[in-house]
């Protein structure tokens, strides 16, 4: 069969079949058009879910004839004076958009630039254009999509379902650009000039109000910058619905930067649930390529590693602050505290740190003994705990003592499961046994995993491919307690692993392979460490059904007080609920 080049037809609606997936897919392509353009008010309309008209008008620069009638040629742009593909700053730069949409619709274009004295229309059908009087930005109507692909036609689905997909694009594209207004239907609005925190309420809903947090940070070296909100652990959502993510400002949705999301929340939140979030990552440009794919939702890092790295370094250290990080105003010195040991009466299964007191105030913990196979023996670690003051007789303490603790004073138990404190005219209630889960993993996970070097390596035939793989992230499983090396070509030796873990090796490297290649890297092994230490914590720690005093409730208050991510246990569940006393009021009708 000879070789012959396809009708110009042909290719763009080959192109068409990569850029024109459904009806958002072209909203986005007009939408990130209209933005490069310069418009600040661009509004939307789909009929039919976008298969009988999508319109977008924008109050853009517009464009003249001649760029009007170069516009739906293939690879023509406006969005790369210097033939640059290693600097792009526009939302769109291929020059594939238009030519591909118009071939699988019937599209027009009508716009206006200023110092001509009338607007003009293109029929991308017959390729006309003619005067008009359309006087400001640019419209673009595309109608009867996939009218001349039926077989793309009838994989659309239903009218809403296509309409809730052009919504999300809308949703990222407003949240990416707050200095712009959009307008969906005449029905979703977003004004333009927003604050942050008040289009993620627009976009995510009310249920945020309060329960995000700030994020604002640089790299040491000061070339990547993190700012935007996450939620905390105890909100989430069943999927990736709510995780708005930004790369200069482009939406994107990066395994890289998911990856790294998911493992910042790893012990605080299940894997089945996801985290709300909206944050943007800023970059020399040149260490991003955004070229990777035609609908530019995807981007390659030139150093994948440093970014993920940065990113869970400062969403895990915003996570992990304790209540009194984030009311500084609130600590107080522990000299001017008496000490108060909880003394839990043990059952089988409780745990018995050892505890010293220094001359600061600070104890020291030592590992487990009930576990020391596990962890490096005499590893200390240093943590601060809040005392209870006025020695053992907190009934009679007066308010004042208990002013600044952010869970104020415990005054009681229900069920002999939940602790009741107060403060503030705020009722606190908070789960006993989640609380103590928490402190426990963090105690231990603060000690080094004892690692067991091999005198005969654990020797596993892989791909090559695998192989590359396993030695990509050597250094990560390396932290995790996990040396690995290459064995030829074809295979990895495992020279060290952690005491006590019998796993089968193989199928955990088989998959930890398989992770990366999909991702560019995995969070098996800190999963099962996770799992490992969170399910110790859970066995050894006050237990639902266990009675305390009120010496034992103040110290363990204190306690989850500064201890990070204490707001929740370890499997993501609350450890706390505050109750306002207004809320109380309107529940017994005293409002």
């Amino acid at each position: 069969m000879s070789v012959r080049v396809l009708p110009d037809f042909l290719v763009n609606q080959i192109a068409a079949g990569e850029v024109v997936e459904n009806p958002a897919s072209v909203v986005k392509e007009l939408v990130e058009n209209a933005l490069d353009a310069g418009a600040d008010q661009i509004v939307i309309d789909v009929v039919d879910g976008g298969r009988t008209s999508i319109s977008v008008v924008d109050n853009g620069h517009g464009m003249g004839r001649e760029d009007l009638s170069r516009a739906i040629l293939r690879h023509a742009t406006s969005k790369l004076p210097d033939d640059d593909l290693t600097h792009i700053t526009y939302m769109g730069f291929r020059g594939e958009a238009l030519p591909s949409i118009a071939s699988v619709s019937d599209m027009t274009i009508d716009t206006f630039t200023d110092g001509d004295v009338n607007g003009w229309q293109l029929n991308a059908t017959t390729g006309e254009i003619r005067p008009c009087s359309w006087d400001s930005g640019t419209r673009i109507r595309v109608q009867n999509l996939f009218s001349r692909t039926p077989a793309r036609l009838k994989f659309l689905r239903g009218d809403r379902a296509e309409t809730m997909s052009v919504l999300d694009v809308v949703k990222r594209l407003a949240m990416a650009r707050r200095d712009v207004g959009f307008v969906l239907n005449n029905k979703w609005f977003f004004p333009k000039n927003q604050d942050l925190l008040e289009r993620m309420v627009a976009v995510m809903g009310d249920d945020i109000v309060g329960r995000m947090l700030e994020i604002n940070a640089k790299s040491e070296s000061d070339d990547m910058k993190l700012t935007g909100f996450i939620s905390e652990p105890t909100l989430r959502r069943a999927s990736g619905v709510d995780q708005f993510l930004f790369v200069n400002g482009r939406p994107v949705k990066d395994k890289v930067v998911v990856g790294a999301l998911r493992a910042a929340y790893m012990d605080v939140m299940h894997a089945r649930e996801f985290p709300l979030c909206a944050l943007f990552l800023e970059l020399n440009p040149a260490n991003v390529d955004v070229n990777v794919s035609p609908a530019k939702t995807e981007v390659h890092f030139l150093e994948p590693s440093h970014v993920r790295a940065f990113i869970i370094k400062h969403l895990r250290a915003r996570l992990a602050e304790t209540m009194h990080d984030v009311s500084l105003n609130n600590v107080v010195r522990h000299t001017e505290m008496t000490p108060v040991q909880m003394n839990i009466p043990k059952q089988s299964n409780s745990v018995d740190f050892a505890r010293t007191e220094n001359k600061a105030g600070v104890f020291r913990v030592a590992a487990p003994e009930s576990h020391k196979d596990f962890f490096v023996p005499h590893v200390a670690s240093d943590f601060t705990v809040k005392k209870v003051p006025c020695g053992d007789v907190v009934s009679q303490c007066v308010d004042d003592a208990f002013s600044d603790m952010p869970l104020g004073r415990a005054i009681g138990q229900i069920g002999d499961k939940y602790i009741l404190a107060e403060k503030d005219n705020n009722l606190i209630i908070v789960d006993q046994h989640a609380a103590h889960e928490r402190i426990t993993y963090e105690r231990v996970r603060q000690h080094a995993i004892k690692v067991q070097p091999l005198l005969t390596p654990i020797v596993i035939n892989m791909r090559d491919a695998d192989v590359v793989a396993i030695m990509s992230i050597q250094d990560e499983l390396k932290s995790s307690g996990l040396g690995v090396d290459a064995f030829g070509d074809t295979a990895v030796a495992i020279f060290e692993k952690p005491s006590s873990w019998d796993l089968n090796w193989a199928d955990l490297l088989h998959d930890i392979a398989d992770e990366v290649r999909a991702n560019g890297h995995s969070v098996q092994l800190n999963e099962k460490l996770h799992l490992k230490l969170a399910n110790w914590a859970c066995h050894h720690s006050v237990r639902a059904g266990q009675k305390l005093d009120l010496n034992q409730m103040n110290a363990l208050l204190r306690d989850i007080e500064n201890t990070t991510r204490g707001g929740q246990c370890n499997h993501g569940r609350p450890v706390y609920k505050i109750i306002p006393i207004s809320d109380l009021d309107i529940i017994f009708e005293r409002s």
